[in-house]
């Protein structure tokens, strides 16, 4: 450029009174303040930050719930896809029946099952226990499969009077399944064309190798089924009559143990332990007594049957009870031979004074009430004398034998055994 432009060029021109130098000082001061102003703005803008993703979070989680408990109203269609095993508890309400059905797969939403199954009574009935139901249906299939029996598993119903063992009847050779068997056909599960059931010899097996404690055996009852080694017979009667849940997906000793643990409680809630307190025995003996007054007599005769055991014990005078000579030969007959009743066996109580070893079936809550408060009475004998099941009493001898023959006569013994 030529120096005439440079030389016109506005030279800049101060505005307002000159600045005044800040001193070391007031420039330190100054420049903490800045950064104080800093650090609030960066720790302000933080919070910030994390209040905001915290919102978020809660929304989305909270979002999720009403989603998929009380939202938008979804439902499956079609006929659904594999079977699954859900399990109801006890106590459980439909709106918990229906969130685990939910976390199964069965059903996509709660509020709509709880739609379907608003007013229905078989809905309201439904008992603790396994279900095969399919996944992916809709909440009217889900009722209805529910409600199916077809499509309650693992329920198993104990009858008064059974043992462990099948038993054979030697008139009729008719045989008898034995909680061994009832079990293995309750686990019985067949899904997705697949079919599996325990055996009578796995839980056999279980009861003869597992630990007391591995098998849920109760306190009281620890003693006696240690005494009793690795025979399976150890846990008889501690499997009451009644119905019980099985998981037809567990294993022979889990299944043992549940039921077991079961029975346990159910029988504590009767009151056994301070009751055979009371009586001055051991409420395994109890059990002992109300599993023979089963096997002894009819329900009408239960609390006379208690009282002859309990006289003869304090006679005392061998029980003789053909019940326990049959027991360890796994059959059922009102009478035995001289060969039978010769057997030592931990149950013979022709060969031996006092009570068998263990109980010899599963008590009734009848047979069991009959052992705690037997009827009053002076009998020491006892025999049914005709096919109606007429049972005499007596206490004395010569008259029980006036009774046998009457009982020959009717048929109900056999002259020749």
């Amino acid at each position: 450029m030529s120096d005439d432009y440079s030389a016109a060029k506005a030279k800049p021109v101060a505005v307002g009174p000159p600045r005044r130098r800040m001193s070391r000082t007031e420039r330190a001061r100054d420049h903490r303040q800045r950064r104080r102003r800093n650090r609030r703005r960066r720790v302000v803008g933080a919070v910030g930050v994390a209040l905001v993703t915290m919102m978020l979070i809660a929304a989305v989680f909270l979002g999720s719930k009403l989603w998929h408990s009380r939202g938008p109203v979804v439902d499956y269609t079609g006929e659904g896809g594999q079977q699954v095993l859900i399990e109801v508890h006890e106590g459980d309400f439909t709106t918990a029946i229906a969130e685990t059905m939910l976390g199964a797969g069965v059903i996509a939403n709660v509020k709509t099952f709880l739609d379907a199954a608003q007013g229905n009574a078989a809905i309201a009935a439904i008992q603790p226990g396994f279900y095969r139901l399919r996944a992916e249906i809709p909440a009217v299939t889900a009722v209805q499969q529910l409600t199916d029996p077809a499509n309650r598993v693992g329920k198993l119903v104990i009858p008064e009077g059974r043992q462990l063992d099948d038993t054979t009847d030697m008139k009729t050779n008719a045989v008898t399944p034995g909680v061994f068997t009832l079990i293995a056909q309750a686990s019985c599960l067949d899904l997705n064309g697949d079919r599996h059931c325990l055996t009578p010899q796995e839980l056999r097996r279980a009861a003869e190798t597992e630990t007391p404690e591995a098998l849920s055996v109760p306190d009281w009852a620890f003693g006696p089924v240690t005494r009793m080694g690795r025979d399976h017979r150890r846990i008889e009667g501690l499997i009451t009559a009644g119905t019980w849940n099985v998981d037809p997906t567990a294993p022979a000793p889990v299944v043992l143990s549940k039921v077991i643990g079961q029975s346990a409680a159910e029988l504590a809630k009767t009151g056994l332990p301070a009751i055979a307190e009371q009586l001055g025995m051991t409420p395994y003996e109890l059990l002992i007594v109300a599993s023979l007054v089963q096997r002894e007599a009819l329900p009408h005769d239960f609390a006379k049957v208690a009282r002859v055991i309990d006289n003869r014990l304090n006679e005392p005078q061998r029980l003789e009870f053909d019940s326990t000579v049959n027991y360890p030969l796994d059959r059922q007959e009102v009478a035995t031979t001289d060969a039978d009743r010769a057997k030592l066996t931990p149950w013979n109580t022709y060969a031996a004074e006092g009570l068998p070893a263990t109980p010899i079936c599963s008590p009734g809550v009848e047979a069991l009430r009959a052992a705690e408060h037997p009827e009053p009475g002076d009998w020491l004998y006892f025999v049914t004398i005709d096919k109606d099941g007429t049972t005499l009493f007596t206490h004395n001898y010569q008259q029980h034998l006036n009774n046998i023959e009457m009982a020959l006569g009717n048929g109900v013994l056999d002259s020749s055994r």
